[in-house]
C-alpha cells in the first residue's frame, strides 16, 4: 500500500464532526487526558503548560490533564487545580493559546478519592465511599503510603457535587469549552461505581441505582451549573487500575449508561489504557460493552493506532478517537497523520523533557 492510498484510508478522522448545536470539533482525533505533573506549587498551570497544549491544538478537540477540584483530591505532586483565581487566570492563558491556534479545549475535573494523600493538603481526612484502603503508595513519591479513607457523610458528598459545579463554572470563566467528568479509572466517582470500592448502605450504596447516585447528581449540577452541551464524562465499566473486578459491578452501569443517554451530553468517553483488555462480565471489550449500552456520541481510547481508530470508527464502534501517548511524542500528531509521516516513538524518558 503507497503512503498515499494509506492516507485515503484515513479520511473518516479528518471528518469535522458535530457534537451538538454548541459545538463543531474539526476533525475526529482528540486528544486524551494525560497527566504530566507540570504545574507550580500552588498547582497553577505554567508556561510550558501554555506552550504543550498550543502545540496540540490541530486535535478536533484537547482534553486536558486531570485537573482536582478542590486540596483534598490531590493524588498527585504538581497536579494542576481549578479552584482557585490564579489557577483559573493560568488556565486562561493555556485555552488563549489553544484558541488562538484554532483549537478547542476541554478541562476534566477531578477528585481522586481514596487515591488522594494528606501530605498535598497539609493533613486531615480522605474521602471515598468507604474505609476501604488501597495499597502501595504515591508515584513520584514512594515514601507516602495510602492512607484508610473516611466514609463520606451525606454533607460530605453535597458539598462534593456543590465543588464539581463550581469547578465547571471556573472552567468557563478560564475559557475552556467544556468540562469532561473524571468518572473512571479509579478515582472518587468510579469508587461509588464499583463494588470493591463501595461497601455503603445507605442511598449512596448496595443497589444499582444508588450506586450510580453520585455520579449523576454530579452530572446533573455540572450540566445546571454549564449546560449538556459543554459536559462530557468518562467512565470504566471494567474494574482493572487501583480497583478489583467484581461481577456485579455490570448492573451498576447496565443502569447508568441508559441514565446518561437521557442527559444527552457532549459525549462519553471510555476510560481504559488499553481497549484490547477484556472483562469477562462484560462481554468483551469495555468499549463494545459501551457502544451496546449507548448510542449517543462515545469516544474510544486505549492504544489504538490511526488505521486501527479509523476502522473502529467506520464500524461504528465509537464516533470519536481520543490520542494519548502518541500526542506527547509526536505534538504535530494530527498533520503526520494526514501526511503520512512516520510517527516519533513514544518512551517513558520522554515525560521528563517533552513540551
Amino acid at each position: 500500500m503507497t503512503t498515499q492510498t494509506a492516507v485515503n484510508t484515513l479520511n473518516n478522522l479528518f471528518d469535522t464532526y458535530k457534537l451538538n448545536d454548541t459545538i463543531t470539533l474539526k476533525n475526529r482525533i482528540l486528544m486524551a487526558p494525560l497527566t504530566r505533573c507540570m504545574a507550580d506549587a500552588d498547582l497553577v498551570p505554567t508556561d510550558d503548560m501554555v506552550a504543550y497544549y498550543a502545540r496540540r491544538a490541530d486535535a478536533g478537540l484537547i482534553i486536558s490533564e486531570a485537573t482536582i477540584i478542590r486540596p483534598d483530591g490531590q493524588g498527585y505532586p504538581n497536579t494542576p487545580g481549578i479552584f482557585t483565581q490564579a489557577q483559573i487566570a493560568g488556565w486562561r492563558k493555556v485555552t488563549d493559546a489553544v484558541h488562538a491556534n484554532g483549537g478547542k479545549i476541554f478541562v476534566q475535573l477531578w477528585h481522586t478519592g481514596r487515591v488522594a494523600h494528606p501530605h498535598f493538603f497539609g493533613g486531615g481526612d480522605v474521602l471515598a465511599p468507604s474505609a476501604e484502603k488501597i495499597e502501595g503508595s504515591v508515584p513520584r513519591m514512594r515514601e507516602l503510603t495510602y492512607v484508610v479513607p473516611k466514609p463520606a457523610t451525606f454533607e460530605d458528598i453535597q458539598g462534593l457535587i456543590n465543588d464539581y459545579a463550581k469547578a465547571a463554572e471556573n472552567a468557563i470563566e478560564a475559557g475552556f469549552d467544556g468540562v469532561e467528568i473524571h468518572g473512571a479509572n479509579g478515582y472518587l466517582i468510579d469508587e461509588f461505581l464499583h463494588h470493591d470500592s463501595n461497601r455503603r448502605t445507605d442511598e449512596y450504596g448496595g443497589s444499582p441505582a444508588n450506586m450510580s447516585r453520585f455520579a449523576l447528581e454530579v452530572v446533573d449540577a455540572v450540566v445546571e451549573r454549564i449546560g449538556r452541551d459543554r459536559t462530557g464524562i468518562r467512565l470504566s465499566p471494567g474494574a482493572y487500575f487501583n480497583m478489583a473486578a467484581d461481577s456485579r459491578d455490570r448492573a451498576v452501569f447496565d443502569y447508568l449508561l441508559p441514565e446518561l443517554e437521557k442527559r444527552s451530553l457532549a459525549f462519553v468517553h471510555v476510560g481504559i489504557f488499553d481497549d484490547g483488555m477484556e472483562f469477562d462480565y462484560l462481554g468483551g471489550r469495555a468499549s463494545s460493552y459501551m457502544r451496546a449500552h449507548y448510542s449517543k456520541t462515545l469516544v474510544g481510547v486505549g492504544s489504538y493506532t490511526a488505521q486501527s481508530a479509523s476502522e473502529a470508527i467506520a464500524a461504528d464502534k465509537f464516533d470519536l478517537i481520543a490520542i494519548g501517548r502518541p500526542f506527547i511524542a509526536n505534538p504535530d500528531y494530527v498533520a503526520k497523520v494526514r501526511s503520512g509521516a512516520e510517527l516519533v516513538d513514544y518512551s517513558d524518558e520522554m515525560l521528563a523533557t517533552l513540551i
